[in-house]
């Protein structure tokens, strides 16, 4: 099989060469998704044999992640592995999730921080932790998933089964709509444990996310909508709550 990794990035010339250097001892084709930097990360990614896609200007996460998808569909991979430019993902851990695409059964291998405790796993902020849980918890009651960790950006995902998906949201929220179409259209889901890594906690989203319930308010308006738009599809449970909420 041939497998892309794809990371986004954001002004990350901090960690750029230590991730790139790392992730390239393995994955032979490496994909970076520059969303407008403004530091000196557009000067390093040449130094690497990746290929880049390069936005003029930021334009979230949600449109890196897309091109992703777009990228390994044009060049024929057969899965796409997603990760962090930040060193909050670990590359050695590569290999976990091409072992479990290799198992079979499975669409998207799902990286879950909280699935079992790893050695070496730090403490992440408590409103981080508190925001994750809470909408784990939302999508897990509102799509009948079992998920610990519905927002880890490390994941594998079969290229085959992103062609089901119509996905468009281009910023933070973009997990909440991949969760509900993924259910909507019968993706096969694991989740496989992977470190707990905070190395920068003054990290921030930027602008009004920043405030903890801008940000959930966010999170559950695109949950909101794309349950209502892919109501017909969805398990009963998700459909009679959109139906009651309509009413």
């Amino acid at each position: 099989m041939r497998w892309l990794v794809a990371i986004p990035t954001y002004n990350e010339a901090k960690y750029a060469r230590t991730v790139l250097s790392t992730v390239l001892q393995y994955a032979d084709h490496v994909l970076i998704i520059d969303d407008g930097s403004t530091d000196a990360t557009p000067c390093i990614l040449p130094e690497y044999p990746v290929e880049v896609i390069r936005h003029a200007r930021n334009r979230g996460y949600g449109r890196s992640m897309l091109d992703a998808f777009r990228w390994a569909q044009v060049d024929n991979f057969d899965w796409v592995i997603t990760m962090d430019a930040d060193e909050q993902h670990e590359p050695a851990a590569i290999p976990q999730f091409v072992d479990a695409a290799n198992a079979g059964g499975f669409d998207v291998i799902s990286g879950s921080r909280y699935l079992a405790s790893l050695d070496g796993n730090d403490l992440p902020p408590i409103e981080r932790r508190k925001v994750n849980a809470c909408i784990t918890e939302e999508i897990n009651e509102r799509l009948g998933l079992s998920l610990t960790d519905a927002f880890c950006g490390f994941k594998a995902y079969r290229v085959d089964a992103l062609r089901r998906l119509t996905l468009s949201e281009s910023g933070y929220a973009f997990p909440m709509q991949f969760w509900v179409q993924a259910v909507a259209h019968g993706l096969r889901i694991r989740e496989i444990p992977v470190r707990l890594i905070y190395n920068d906690p003054n990290r921030t989203f930027g602008g009004p996310l920043n405030d903890t319930t801008t940000r959930l308010a966010l999170y559950r308006e695109v949950l909101r909508r794309e349950i209502d738009r892919c109501a017909k599809l969805l398990p009963p449970s998700a459909r009679v709550e959109a139906e009651c909420r309509g009413a």
